[in-house]
C-alpha cells in the first residue's frame, strides 16, 4: 500500500465510523474504496470487517448516555448478535470466493434500498409503536436480530439500518435510545467476525491486508468519536446521496 492509497483508505475509515454511528452503511464506503483500490472483493471484506472494530466501539462508546437502563435488554440481544456473526463469517469464509462476487453485489442492491428507504421505514415504526409498549421485543426481535448478525457477519454494509428498523419496530423507546443499543449490536457482530478472521487468518490461509485494516482502523475510531458528537448536523440527505453513489460505484467495479 502507497502513500496515496494508505490516505484514501483512512480517508474512508473516517467516513464510514461516522456514518455507521449515525446511520449505518459506513461499509458502503470502505468496502468499495478498497475494490476501486484494487483489493480482491473477499480481502477487501475480511479486512474491512476487522478494521471497523474500533470505530464500533467508539461510536457505541459516544452513546454511553442513551445506553442507561438498557442493560437487560442488551443483555438479551447480545446472544443472538454474536451467534450471528459467527454464522456469518463462517459463510463467508466457507463459500468459494467466486459466490462471494455475486451475492454480494445483491446485498449491495439490498442495502441501498434500505439506506434509501431509511426515511419511510422509520416513520412507519413510529406509526406501528404510537401505543403500543414493548420493552424487550419478545422472541421475534432475538431472531431478527439473529439474522442481522447473520447478514452483518457475512458482510456488513447497512447492518445498521436493519438493526434500528428492526428495533424501532419491536420496541417502544425514544429513537435516540435505540441508536445507542444499535451501536452496541452492530460492535458486536464487527467485534465476533473479527475476531473469527483473525484467528482464521493465524491458523488457516485466509487473507488479510493489515495495512487497509490499519488505515480502516484509525480513521474508524476518529470517524466514531466525530458521529457521536456531531454528525446528527450532517444533513442526512447528503449522507444517503454520498452512500448510493459509492454503492453504486462499487456494483459497477464488481460486475467489470
Amino acid at each position: 500500500m502507497d502513500a496515496l492509497d494508505a490516505a484514501v483508505v483512512f480517508a474512508a475509515g473516517i467516513a464510514a465510523g461516522g456514518i455507521n454511528t449515525i446511520v449505518g452503511s459506513g461499509s458502503l464506503i470502505t468496502f468499495p474504496t478498497m475494490v476501486a483500490l484494487g483489493y480482491p472483493p473477499v480481502v477487501a471484506n475480511v479486512s474491512n470487517t476487522i478494521g471497523l472494530v474500533p470505530g464500533s466501539a467508539t461510536g457505541a462508546y459516544g452513546y454511553r448516555e442513551e445506553l442507561k437502563g438498557q442493560r437487560g435488554r442488551l443483555l438479551r440481544l447480545a446472544g443472538a448478535s454474536l451467534l450471528g456473526a459467527v454464522i456469518g463469517g463462517l459463510l463467508l469464509l466457507g463459500l468459494p470466493a467466486g459466490a462471494f462476487d455475486v451475492i454480494v453485489i445483491a446485498l449491495i442492491v439490498i442495502a441501498l434500498v434500505l439506506v434509501v428507504a431509511q426515511p419511510r421505514l422509520q416513520r412507519w415504526m413510529l406509526r406501528r409503536r404510537e401505543g403500543e409498549h414493548r420493552p424487550h421485543g419478545g422472541a421475534a426481535l432475538w431472531v431478527g436480530v439473529l439474522l442481522s448478525g447473520v447478514y452483518g457477519g457475512y458482510f456488513g454494509a447497512a447492518q445498521g439500518i436493519i438493526l434500528i428498523a428492526l428495533l424501532g419496530i419491536m420496541l417502544d423507546d425514544d429513537l435516540q435510545r435505540l441508536n445507542a443499543a444499535k451501536n452496541v449490536l452492530a460492535a458486536i457482530v464487527n467485534g465476533t467476525a473479527g475476531l473469527l478472521f483473525t484467528l482464521m487468518w493465524l491458523f488457516s490461509d485466509t487473507r488479510v491486508n493489515w495495512w487497509a485494516v490499519l488505515m480502516i482502523a484509525s480513521g474508524a475510531t476518529v470517524g466514531g468519536f466525530l458521529g457521536a458528537r456531531v454528525g446528527r448536523r450532517i444533513p442526512p440527505l447528503v449522507l444517503r446521496g454520498v452512500i448510493v453513489v459509492v454503492g453504486l460505484v462499487a456494483i459497477v467495479n464488481l460486475l467489470l
